[in-house]
């Protein structure tokens, strides 16, 4: 069945049911788009996946009219600089466009905290996730058994783990603006027909999906960090061992591709191929998507007395290829290291 049929609601009526068809659907077809990644879906499937509730326009322009936030310099001296080499994304975002949204999240990100810390809301619950077991069967799918999340009884977010906004606790680090939020909201964006669209996915992304990567100290950004290197290690020794030979973690070479998604590297109708893979099977799979690309340039890697030039900018995404490896490497890792990529982002 066609992926517009599911934007009325699962014709079935049964969600669960047409969440995973959504799921398998992006799996096996990806969201139909042009060849620069224009797609009248897109942002339609993105905040189904991503469970996102619809909001009245008012409440985005209410924000905006707020005026600056408290990170609103800084949100300034990174939106000049937001996919600047990319004509697909300059032709179509104005920076205008993406400094208003990332001002009307940093100040909804201020509001939530300023509500904790005065007790005016009760701190969000993190319910256990519902998750693919080894072994179990993806039912439609021809690829071996995958260990990926889902929603338990259709509530919260088909990509994440919970079915709550995962954020701060009281006490604990406030969510906030910070590096490489910039380049996330890029895609949404892109792929939205309007700035609230593109409000509500990206706002609903960063609390749910990824609350660890934007705290001040960007805790999920090096927990993630240092599972590239742990995975690399199991599925590929060598050049785990190589790379650590000459030095080089994913500390050095992997900050941008964890805090972005992989939205640093061109081309972008790429990344929005590989973001339908994530937001239907699990944000946490970049992890394994940034060593599916690593695993793609391995001669190169190996053959190099230094490495680290090549690293400094890996070679155009290919979505559909590190999709493919990403599968496979889920089957060969450990479930513990799994439970690991699996929370490291909240």
């Amino acid at each position: 069945m066609k992926l517009d049929h599911y934007l009325r609601g699962p014709p079935s009526g049964d969600i669960v049911k047409g969440l995973a068809e959504i799921r398998l659907a992006v799996l096996h077809h990806g969201i139909p788009s042009n060849n620069d990644g224009i797609s009248d879906l897109r942002i339609y499937i993105w905040l189904i996946l991503l469970n996102a509730a619809s909001i009245k326009t008012d409440i985005y322009l209410d924000l905006v009219r707020q005026g600056p936030s408290p990170a609103y310099t800084k949100i300034r001296n990174d939106t000049f600089r937001t996919l600047a080499t990319d004509p697909l994304f300059r032709r179509r975002v104005t920076e205008n466009s993406l400094t208003r949204v990332l001002n009307a999240v940093a100040w909804k990100l201020h509001d939530a905290h300023e509500a904790r810390v005065n007790g005016w809301q009760s701190p969000p619950t993190l319910p256990a996730p519902n998750l693919l077991r080894p072994g179990d069967s993806v039912t439609g799918s021809p690829e071996q058994s995958l260990r990926l999340s889902t929603s338990p009884g259709g509530k919260g977010s088909v990509a994440g783990t919970d079915g709550s906004d995962a954020g701060a606790q009281p006490g604990t680090e406030q969510l906030g603006y910070v590096q490489g939020m910039n380049v996330l909201a890029a895609p949404f964006l892109y792929a939205a027909r309007s700035e609230a669209e593109a409000f509500v996915a990206f706002d609903t992304f960063l609390r749910r999906e990824c609350p660890g990567y934007i705290k001040p100290s960007m805790d999920g950004v090096h927990r993630g960090l240092a599972l590239v290197d742990k995975v690399l290690a199991v599925v590929e020794p060598k050049l785990a061992g190589h790379l650590h030979s000459k030095g080089l973690t994913a500390q050095i070479y992997g900050f941008a591709s964890v805090t972005t998604l992989c939205a640093c590297t061109p081309p972008l109708p790429e990344v929005l191929n590989l973001w339908d893979f994530l937001f239907a099977w699990g944000v946490h799979l970049n992890i394994l998507c940034i060593v599916a690309q690593l695993i793609m340039i391995k001669e190169q890697i190996l053959q190099s007395s230094s490495p680290n030039l090549i690293l400094r900018a890996l070679p155009a995404l290919e979505a559909q290829t590190i999709k493919m490896i990403v599968l496979s490497i889920v089957e060969k890792i450990p479930e513990d290291l799994y439970q690991e990529i699996l929370r490291h982002a909240k």
